[in-house]
């Protein structure tokens, strides 16, 4: 069967046929060997030669846009074409017979103008080749699809001339117009090829993966698909790359569909066993349950999940794979994550982890040791440049230093990954900058501006990951949630704790343990602590099941925090001691630091200031040196607040030295507050100050800091128990 010129097969049983568009590139070839060398200046040559080759490659395109393409690197050249083009079409059917009978000319001779053997030359043997098996009513279709080809780019030559004597808001809308038109080109081109339809599924699955914003749109891309399984239903590339396409969309059922047939195709094909052998088989069935086992995951469906990873880890076992087997280990951590169950399972894997010397950082392994092992596979990654692990393990990186309480190594690992130029060439002029790994390092940047009270700097980052990763991309969950967090933050420093609850929803959508943590930090802070203290409990027992050890100490200093607002702060200090614990053990330097504050103040309301302070120099260090703005301010004031406590049993000019330091360390902390707008902390920092001021008889600065006190009074609520106990 034959449509558009192109002859029809359900396999490609033909390497290549010809069409309209191949006849207008082998024009384009005979007109550069028909050229001589003075006519034509050599950046035009070089020009020319560097836009063969996706011209030979990439599929057909209509006759405008060649013309463009050619006119671009040799205008000269551009209209021989079009000149040789219009004649052929317009002429007789015997003028494109003698085309194709010159086009073997190129081969004879002593110095022939083409090699048999080079890009072009086995390009124009495939054409005679496929032009010479075609009968006379084939060849009279595509003389006729010839024609048609060469009058709807004329058209189009005509469409854009008129639009370029438009004005320019008219230009603008017709080039939307175009960009839909397009698209639609691109699936109505025909049938491709098996060397084009092999070099569009290579480069569709390379931007997909480095840079999903310039590949096709899901849905065209869909279209494209389609079409080429209507014509080769057993290509089990597409399926694959159909897979991915519906995974950018969340469709589950699409996804898994496509997924099953790419394995069931690749097993009936025989691509591996013939290569394998018999293993070929038993390799496709354990990795198609594993990447079955992760597409599950990926849609939480973890049951489902599981039963997958179990048959991939039985045929693994089976075949003694231990590649496949450390894949699966992976996966089993995953899930370890998202269901408590699945956790036994996981350390019994971890055991052979442990045997080859795979280091964990929840194991309570010193920052030291975990670099140490990171650095020897980092060494491999380096030997074999292996770009995307390495940027993979610089990911890491960041991680592990915010997990341990370091922001400036975070922040210096961040910013090497992402001035890192790729180590992996990437077609079609994309660089390897579109990675789950950069989408983790720009969202630990956006997190770490923000603590730092940059939020216009974060807002950057974060505007930039939004147009490098659109929110139907499949790492755009990871800034969605960055930029939740950071507007739950910003909303509840400046006191508007009904935005932060609307906020609540949103995280709750892509973090659910994030999410419930959040709400009783609202519930928290509009002094509802019944109800806060009921959900840390119940999201306190489940962490520990997950063995979630950073949100364990989160809730359990929320918890110690709530007793001591409702003035029980004896009951707290268990709490706080087991959170510091857990820190100590797991070498989480920060979270020790935060809890060793919360101790202090503790200490500070049953009136040990003295042995507060204490507290204080031991745990102010690490958080000046990498805390959060908003944190290092809270240890000022804490810091002032056991000064004047402490004062209160020194003579008058002891007393009167202590508080005049104590008012330094509070403008200090009135400082960083101002940073991340906190107005609520600023008032209860205005009142401390001005009866500081009062106390040392300074009325005018008293008066001062009671005006700025009055003005934030009044335009914030006021929710639970005062900060201030002692004077």
């Amino acid at each position: 069967m034959m449509t558009n010129g192109v002859v029809h097969a359900n396999l490609f049983g033909i390497k290549d046929w010809v069409t309209p568009y191949k006849i207008a590139v082998l024009v384009l070839l005979n007109e550069m060997s028909r050229t001589g060398e003075g006519a034509v200046s050599l950046v035009e040559r070089r020009k020319l030669n560097q836009l063969l080759l996706p011209l030979l490659q990439g599929p057909d395109i209509t006759l405008s846009k060649l013309y463009k393409l050619i006119e671009e690197s040799c205008p000269q050249l551009a209209n021989s074409v079009q000149i040789r083009i219009k004649l052929m079409a317009e002429g007789e059917l015997k003028d494109m017979e003698q085309f194709f009978d010159d086009l073997s000319d190129s081969f004879s001779g002593t110095e022939p103008e083409v090699h048999k053997t080079s890009v072009v030359g086995l390009f124009l043997r495939h054409m005679i080749l496929a032009y010479s098996k075609l009968s006379f009513s084939q060849v009279f279709k595509l003389y006729t699809a010839l024609q048609q080809y060469f009058q709807n780019g004329e058209k189009k030559t005509v469409e854009d001339a008129e639009m370029d004597r438009e004005d320019a808001e008219r230009q603008m809308e017709k080039e939307e117009l175009d960009v839909s038109v397009r698209e639609e080109e691109v699936s109505c081109s025909g049938p491709l090829s098996q060397k084009q339809a092999e070099f569009f599924l290579s480069q569709q699955a390379a931007l997909l993966k480095n840079d999903e914003t310039k590949a096709l749109t899901p849905a065209s891309l869909q279209k494209e698909l389609n079409n080429l399984l209507k014509f080769n239903p057993d290509f089990a590339e597409a399926h694959y790359l159909s897979y991915l396409n519906n995974l950018r969309v969340q469709d589950v059922f699409s996804s898994t569909h496509s997924l099953l047939h790419y394995f069931d195709r690749l097993i009936l094909t025989g691509a591996e066993g013939k290569s394998n052998g018999e293993e070929g088989y038993g390799r496709s069935l354990r990795y198609a349950a594993l990447n079955l086992a992760a597409l599950h995951c990926r849609f939480g469906h973890y049951q489902q999940a599981e039963l997958a990873l179990q048959e991939a880890i039985r045929i693994a076992q089976e075949s003694n794979d231990h590649v496949c087997l450390q894949h699966c280990l992976s996966w089993l951590y995953v899930l370890g994550q998202k269901r408590a169950d699945s956790y036994v399972l996981l350390e019994h894997s971890v055991k052979k982890a442990v045997h080859f010397g795979l280091p964990r950082a929840f194991a309570g392994k010193t920052a030291n040791k975990l670099m140490d092992a990171l650095k020897d596979s980092d060494l491999l990654h380096w030997k074999h440049s292996l770009s995307e692990l390495i940027d993979i393990s610089i990911a890491q990186k960041t991680a592990i230093w915010r997990l341990y309480g370091r922001s400036t190594m975070a922040l210096q690992q961040a910013q090497m990954l992402l001035s890192m130029n790729s180590l992996e060439s990437v077609n079609a002029g994309v660089q390897q900058n579109n990675t789950e790994s950069f989408a983790v390092a720009l969202c630990h940047l956006a997190e770490l501006h923000a603590e730092q009270g940059c939020f216009a700097a974060a807002a950057e980052v974060l505007k930039h990951l939004r147009e490098r990763f659109p929110p139907n991309s499949q790492h755009a969950q990871l800034w969605m949630l960055c930029d939740q967090k950071i507007q739950f933050d910003r909303a509840m420093n400046d006191g508007k704790f009904h935005l932060a609850d609307s906020l609540v929803t949103g995280i709750t959508a892509l973090n659910g343990i994030e999410g419930v943590y959040r709400k009783a930090v609202v519930m928290q802070a509009q002094n509802q602590m019944t109800e806060a203290h009921k959900l840390l409990q119940k999201l306190l027992t489940y962490c520990q099941k997950l063995k979630n050890t950073e949100m364990v100490i989160s809730v359990l200093l929320s918890v110690a925090e709530l007793y001591w607002r409702s003035s029980s702060p004896t009951i707290a200090m268990p709490v706080l001691l087991e959170a510091l614990a857990l820190s100590k053990e797991y070498r989480l330097q920060y979270l020790a630091s935060e809890t060793v504050l919360n101790l202090a103040y503790a200490q500070l309301i049953l009136g040990i200031p003295e042995q507060a302070l204490t507290l204080l120099h031991m745990a102010i260090e690490p958080i000046l040196a990498d805390g959060a703005i908003l944190d290092k301010g809270r240890a000022m004031f804490l810091v002032s607040k056991c000064q004047v406590a402490s004062a209160a049993s020194y003579d008058p000019v002891k007393r009167a030295e202590a508080l005049e330091a104590a008012i330094e360390n509070l403008n200090e902390a009135k400082n960083y507050f101002a940073k991340v707008d906190c107005r609520e902390r600023i008032r209860d920092v205005a009142y401390f100050q001005a009866r500081l001021y009062h106390a040392l008889g300074k009325t005018q600065e008293r008066n001062r800091c009671a005006m700025i006190f009055r003005q934030l009074h009044q335009e914030l609520p006021s929710h639970g128990v005062p900060l201030i106990n002692h004077l």
